[in-house]
């Protein structure tokens, strides 16, 4: 337990592409394979989008926003956060959701 936590946290790893400058913030939605799409309004300067991104995640997830931290991606479209959740299960479900159903298979010519 860390600083006097109750419950044990697992961690997740998500991929997420942001869409920075959008007219609402909404997260859902699939981009390439596995990859959840995170569009906010806050702009790409000086890191504002990518803490609203990290805003955003935490709330759909239902966290605080210091339980999800950047891995990668400060100044890039496709960030890799861990976010520190008491459920794995339960948030690789809400992932599911949040991506949608997988894109078809390619139809053969």
């Amino acid at each position: 337990m860390r600083g006097g936590d109750r419950h044990t946290l697992g961690a997740v790893r998500i991929t997420v592409r942001a869409k920075p400058g959008a007219s609402r913030t909404r997260v859902g939605g699939r981009y390439a394979d596995s990859t959840l799409v995170v569009a906010v309004t806050a702009r790409a300067v000086d890191g504002a989008a990518t803490e609203a991104v990290r805003v955003a995640v935490a709330e759909v997830f239902g966290i605080r926003v210091a339980a999800v931290r950047l891995v990668s991606g400060a100044t890039a479209r496709t960030k890799v956060l861990d976010i520190d959740v008491p459920d794995e299960g339960a948030a690789a479900a809400r992932l599911a959701d949040l991506l949608g159903p997988p894109p078809p298979p390619p139809q053969p010519r």
